[in-house]
């Protein structure tokens, strides 16, 4: 990788008990944040932790700079209200970084704010790591050209990643899927139903809105009709919405005059207990796919945002799908309703058929196995393997896996 700035740590004078100034944008930033905060421990005890992040950080030391929900929102229409709160959330992210000088800075997705953030204190010489990669390959892929220089290091949870940029003449490390350790695929469907008084054999469908504020309120109108019309064809359905417990509250609410009233599930041992009582699921777009496919739930994906939002995406997109399951299976291995086709009668129908045929069921966990194999990385563990690439920055020890896909000896 070019244009970088040099890191100050190195092998001889790495701190024993190394500041880390980290930070996620929204809940799966939180996970993610929370699970490599646990991995650095292990290699490094005394690693002090500081920025912001939600409540999985926040279990593993950190005291967020300000709420986690201050920043998790998504689409141009949806972000325009809250650029000039954004703004100050930005300035003073930086001016905390400025003031603690930290070993390391590490910011996790949300790219909108993390890479302005990265570029605002690239004067400071602090060294910086970038964990996911932004999904340029998706779309705006003009927006590569802006990179060189914003990151030391950057971390990517996709196998195809690391060619992509490659491409473009930037490094990235391939450390393996994070969902692979949710435990997604761990639940008791008996327990589940039992908890909840769900008899074994009455339909149990997911229902998954989102994580942030600005989707729940899209999906889950649509949602409601959609059952409205289900409950009719397929006696005693049960509904379940896991949800971050963040937007629980908007949830409640938005579920309230449901003809069927859901299970909320907001624990995430809960949640994956109903994947494993699961018959099928309808999820939005992004990592929920990955994690019902670990899970092995036969699924179709939807989405709806602002139809502005939607209209400049179609543009600019240059992938055949938006489901990940679909993208690392090379072909449509789930139905994607979107936008337009986010319909009742379209939910409806393509419920109904992931209920009732076995054949596209099973074609279904096939591919899943496949997207499973697909995700894995150098080492077992991908918090550990990006855990490393974290000490090797800091100059404290060796990283696992130098190239994708390479294994440690």
């Amino acid at each position: 990788m070019t244009d970088t700035f040099p890191a100050r740590a190195s092998a001889t004078t790495v701190s024993t008990s190394p500041t880390i100034w980290i930070m996620a944008g929204e809940a799966s930033g939180d996970v993610l944040g929370g699970r490599l905060m646990a991995a650095l421990r292990a290699l490094c005890p005394d690693v002090r932790f500081v920025g912001i992040g939600g409540e999985r950080m926040h279990a593993q030391g950190l005291h967020t700079l300000f709420p986690l929900r201050d920043l998790a929102v998504m689409g141009l229409m949806e972000v325009l209200p809250k650029v000039r709160h954004l703004s100050r959330r930005l300035d003073q992210a930086v001016a905390d970084i400025t003031d603690r000088r930290p070993d390391l800075v590490i910011t996790i997705d949300s790219p909108g704010f993390t890479l302005r953030l990265l570029r605002r204190i690239a004067p400071l010489s602090i060294p910086r790591l970038h964990y996911v990669a932004p999904q340029v390959w998706a779309w705006r892929e003009h927006r590569v050209r802006e990179f060189p220089g914003l990151w030391e290091r950057m971390l990517c949870l996709l196998p195809f990643e690391p060619e992509f940029f490659a491409r473009h003449g930037i490094e990235a490390r391939f450390v393996g899927h994070p969902v692979l350790q949710s435990g997604a695929d761990t639940g008791s469907g008996p327990a589940f139903r039992a908890r909840h008084g769900i008899a074994a054999d009455a339909p149990v469908l997911v229902l998954m809105p989102g994580s942030r504020r600005s989707e729940a309120p899209r999906l889950l109108p649509v949602f409601g009709r959609m059952l409205a019309i289900v409950q009719r064809r397929v006696p005693g359905i049960v509904p379940v919405v896991p949800v971050a417990p963040v937007i629980a509250d908007i949830v409640r609410r938005g579920v309230a005059k449901w003809p069927v009233q859901p299970v909320i599930v907001t624990d995430v041992d809960d949640k994956h207990d109903a994947f494993a009582a699961a018959d099928a699921a309808l999820t939005k777009s992004g990592t929920s796919t990955l994690e019902l496919a670990i899970a092995n739930v036969p699924m179709a994906v939807t989405y709806r945002v602002n139809p502005l939002t939607a209209a400049m995406a179609r543009r600019l997109i240059r992938v055949p799908y938006v489901a990940m399951v679909n993208l690392l299976s090379g072909h449509r291995l789930v139905p994607e309703l979107l936008q337009e086709r986010c319909t009742p009668e379209l939910l409806a129908r393509t419920v109904e058929r992931l209920l009732a045929d076995q054949q596209s069921r099973s074609l279904q966990r096939a591919g899943f196995g496949r997207v499973r194999a697909a995700l894995r990385g150098p080492g077992a563990d991908p918090a550990q393997a990006a855990a490393a690439e974290i000490m090797d920055l800091l100059g404290a020890g060796p990283a696992l896996g130098r190239q994708a896909g390479e294994h440690p000896a």
